[in-house]
This record gives structure tokens, sequence and C-alpha cells, in this order.
């Protein structure tokens, strides 16, 4: 039995979440590569043994959890150290993300499920799209994006602005991904269904 790996991503506020929302009710299990992270952070954990290796113990907190606020202040600073910092940073995590997610869609194979989907908004930076046979970007402007940002975060427009600015552009994922699914504020819940069954329809997984 065939067995598809749907990689899914696309900037914040797109409506990612909505989209696997739609895959887990079409009954297919969803592995969230933040959600998966975090995990992964919680002690004893050898992803964070790393970090703390390489940023020094300075970034755990006295009971051994990781120290948010401390590591951000290493990896978030604004020079060129800050920004090798945060490239090391992704280079421990994305391992540790990629190898944890290979694990689970090895289980999902052995179960003899037809396919899974890796919902990460770094799939292509970390090359997780490379373990996929279909890359979809969900994708919304950016009118909607910073209006659903802004009633889900609770930050002014100009905070979520620099937010935006700061992440890839649509051409990015179109060029890096094998089709888009919309979610504008025009796209009704129907169309959005069509376009969830057109993407299994790709996928050629049977419901």
């Amino acid at each position: 039995m065939s067995f598809c790996i749907i990689g899914l991503t696309g900037p914040s506020g797109a409506g990612k979440s909505t989209v696997a929302a739609h895959l887990r009710d079409a009954g297919i299990p969803v592995i969230d590569a933040d959600c998966v992270y975090h995990d992964l952070l919680i002690p004893p954990s050898a992803c964070l043994d790393t970090i703390a290796e390489v940023f020094s113990t300075s970034v755990l907190t006295p009971d051994g959890h990781l120290d948010r606020p401390a590591l951000a202040a290493l990896v978030f600073e604004d020079s060129d150290i800050g920004r090798e910092r945060l490239a090391t940073l992704n280079r421990i995590t994305h391992r540790f993300v990629t190898e944890k997610t290979q694990q689970m869609l090895a289980d999902y194979r052995a179960k003899g499920l037809s396919a899974a989907v890796i919902d990460a908004p770094l799939l292509i930076e970390a090359d997780m799209h490379r373990m996929c046979d279909l890359c979809v970007c969900v994708l919304a402007d950016h009118n909607t994006r910073l209006r659903r940002l802004m009633a889900r975060d609770g930050k002014d427009a100009a905070a979520i602005e620099a937010r935006l600015r700061a992440q890839p552009s649509d051409d990015f994922y179109l060029s890096n991904t094998d089709m888009a699914i919309y979610t504008d504020d025009s796209t009704t819940p129907e169309n959005l269904r069509q376009q969830v069954t057109a993407l299994l329809a790709r996928a050629e997984v049977c419901l």
C-alpha cells in the first residue's frame, strides 16, 4: 500500500491551521512540527542538552527547563553574532524535529495508513519538504493575515507588520511547493473544502 507524505507550510496568518484541521477531518494524521519541537524540549531531552551545550547552561532555568527569554535574548540580538546564533539554533532544532518526524511517519506507515501530513512553518527552510511526496503552501493576502494576527495575538499593527516583513514572500512558497491553497477573506467555506478536496485528489489519497 502506498503512503503519501503531504507537506503543509505557509506564512503566519495564512490559515495553515484551518487547512490542517480539514485534513484531520478527512482522517489523515497531522504532525505539527511546532508541537514536536515543544515536546522535544521537555527534560530529559537530548535536544535541550545540545542547546545547553552550545549556548551554555545560562539558557536553562534552575529546574533544568529551557529559559526561553534567555535564549531569545541571544539568538534574536540584532547583530551578525545574533544571526549566527539563530542559524546555529535552527540547525540543532531542525535536526531533532526531523528525526522525530521521521519516527512518527514510520509508525503511521507501519499501521497501514495511506497518508500523513507534516505541518511545519519552516518546512522548506528545514529541508523537510524533501521528505514529502506533495508540498502545499497556504497563502492569504497581506491585509487578511494582518487582521488575523492582530486578533489572535492582541498586538498592534506595527508589531505584526514587522513580523510579516521578516517572513518569506509568496513567491518563495510558490517556487518551493507543488500547489497552493488560498484562504483570503473572500474564500468561502465551500471553496476551501473544494481546494482541500483537490489537494487530496492530487495526493491520490482515498477517503
